[in-house]
């Protein structure tokens, strides 16, 4: 009677784990790839990557420099990428039908840490030339438009936060896929 106490009782512990897991891989990690906080985090990558495209393109003296120019580039991919897994997680909390398949997520997990790789090299070289603007002599850039290439590195930092955030959740849930 007590093996089977014990043993009884040992399945119900494996049972509630199970459970557990279940329930885990059924609401997902938050602000994973399907859930309302992932749909955020894909606008404000969205909304950033975008404000810091349009401070940069507001001056048309960005072309001289090839940091802002690798900014331009690297926002230019940010944006439809962001826009893509807003419109997918936005679907998927519509729905209620979160995507889970392991192909589509290590697809989409190397795609976020490729672009939140290449968002922070932007952020940092951009950052970098305009201190050097700065610092030099107002000949190279009016103060005008070193505000504006100033806040376009801002917006490209907040840009690759949001992108990491969004990297690591993923890199999270796919393992439990």
């Amino acid at each position: 009677m007590c093996l089977d106490d014990e043993f009884s009782g040992g399945m119900r512990a494996v049972q509630s784990a199970e459970n557990f897991q279940n329930k885990m891989a059924m609401e997902g990690v938050p602000g994973s790839l399907g859930t309302s906080v992932g749909f955020s985090l894909r606008i404000g990558q969205t909304l950033f990557s975008s404000a810091s495209l349009l401070f940069m393109s507001l001056g048309v003296e960005f072309y001289s420099y090839s940091a802002f120019c690798y900014l331009v580039t690297t926002m230019g991919l940010v944006i439809p990428w962001s826009c893509t897994l807003a419109v997918l997680d936005g679907y998927s909390v519509v729905v209620k039908c979160p995507v889970r398949q392991p192909g589509i997520l290590f697809i989409i997990a190397a795609g976020d840490w490729v672009l939140s790789v290449l968002t922070l090299a932007a952020a940092c070289s951009t950052a970098s030339a305009v201190d050097l603007l700065f610092q030099t002599s107002s000949s190279f850039c009016t103060p005008k438009c070193c505000s504006r290439y100033q806040l376009s590195a801002a917006m490209a930092f907040l840009t690759w936060f949001l992108s990491l955030a969004s990297a690591l959740l993923n890199l999270w849930l796919l393992p439990s896929s």
